[in-house]
């Protein structure tokens, strides 16, 4: 079972590269971030005629997340927490796999930045919630994965150059010991699982050349409960897809479990 995370930055810009990406890879199921449209401007004819049903969490110009999958899902959008939320961030679907389910979740955690501002504390107590239902999904003992977009840059080999992150909300003290809260819990972070080789990244910005100078950062992550990790064949960074022509700044990124 093939499990992508991938952040699309505009799903109606990059839907060719969408397309393409189901049609080679062929994931059981694909998770998207930052779909930047309305549920009923989610390209689902195109997507449907590919054999993928589609779970979408939208919001107009900003955020939405959305679930692909081969087989039909039952899904439960929006972080519990905080019934005064309303940005899309987050859907979680029940896949159907042999004589069980992969319950998965996509993820768009909020950036934080500027620091100084509402939404750094914002994204802090996003991270509280999640890790609360976190903690309450590992009680149903399901093979669980929680990907998607963290925003957060884990450890100092998982950017180019930490200095120069120092301060930003994806990489300060706070929120990457909230991350490891949350991987305390039981979960395990997929890449890091297979590989502990350093400038794995899967993002880059516009600016600076940072795709061709490869100034990336890992933020894209694959985090899987113990019955999920017990399956835990591969993982592969789809770091070609940055290359094309108009790409999204993130790549996707996928596991295989048996």
């Amino acid at each position: 079972m093939i499990i992508a995370t991938w952040n699309v930055n505009s799903v109606r810009q990059r839907l060719e590269h969408l397309l393409a990406y189901l049609k080679d890879v062929e994931p059981d199921v694909l998770c998207l971030q930052e779909l930047k449209c309305m549920d009923d401007a989610f390209p689902r004819l195109e997507i449907e005629s590919l054999g993928y049903n589609c779970a979408v969490h939208g919001q107009k110009t900003f955020n939405g997340v959305a679930i692909l999958s081969k087989r039909p899902v039952e899904t439960v959008t929006g972080l519990p927490g905080d019934e005064c939320d309303a940005q899309a961030r987050y859907i979680e679907a029940c896949v159907p796999h042999g004589d069980g389910i992969v319950r998965v979740a996509s993820i768009y955690l909020p950036n934080g930045n500027p620091v100084g501002t509402e939404k750094y504390p914002y994204k802090l107590a996003w991270m509280d919630r999640l890790i609360a239902h976190a903690r309450d999904l590992l009680k149903l003992e399901e093979p669980l994965v929680l990907a998607g977009d963290y925003n957060v840059i884990p450890s100092p080999r998982d950017c180019y150059d930490p200095g120069a992150w120092a301060s930003d909300a994806l990489f300060l003290p706070q929120t990457r010991e909230r991350f490891r809260t949350l991987l305390n819990l039981g979960f395990t972070d997929a890449l890091r699982a297979v590989t502990d080789e350093p400038n794995l990244y899967t993002f880059w910005d516009y600016q600076a050349g940072a795709w061709q100078k490869n100034l990336g950062i890992r933020i894209d992550h694959l985090l899987l409960s113990p019955q999920a990790a017990d399956r835990l064949q591969g993982v592969t960074i789809d770091k070609d897809m940055r290359a094309r022509e108009k790409p999204s700044d993130h790549v996707p990124i996928r596991v295989a479990l048996a």
